[in-house]
């Protein structure tokens, strides 16, 4: 299950054009900012989350990128749902899901428009050369 939602996450991602850097950026932004928020060191986090105190110093710091399973347990353990951790926040609000399937529906729209008429482009161009206009 949560394989599948980090692959409909990254087809999202590629589809709104949000790049990787972006991501790191958002994940290690809200990380600390929800780990400040409750209170945690990021010792305590890395044991709850089982995982080492240096890798939560690099997630934190930009520096590597986490598994599936990481996330989930890092989101768990930080009480939000693990996409949350993926998008832009004001560091203690994390996107809810109707202001991110919003965004997120609203920019996918565009892009199918776009796709639509590029392709449309594409196919007159064609014919126009095909019949020699």
């Amino acid at each position: 299950m949560y394989c599948q939602v980090s692959i409909w996450i990254y087809h999202v991602f590629q589809k709104v054009k949000i790049k990787s850097e972006a991501l790191r950026s958002y994940l290690s932004a809200n990380i600390k900012a929800r780990r400040e928020a409750l209170k945690i060191s990021q010792e305590k986090l890395a044991e709850l989350a089982d995982v080492s105190v240096q890798m939560i110093k690099r997630i934190e710091g930009r520096r590597t990128w986490v598994s599936d399973k990481m996330l989930t347990n890092l989101a768990y353990v930080l009480e939000v749902s693990a996409f949350q951790l993926l998008f832009p926040s004001d560091g203690l609000n994390l996107p809810d899901n109707s202001t991110l399937f919003s965004g997120l529906l609203c920019n996918l729209k565009q892009n199918i428009q776009d796709d639509i008429n590029s392709r449309f482009d594409r196919l007159m161009e064609r014919d126009r050369n095909t019949v020699g206009i």
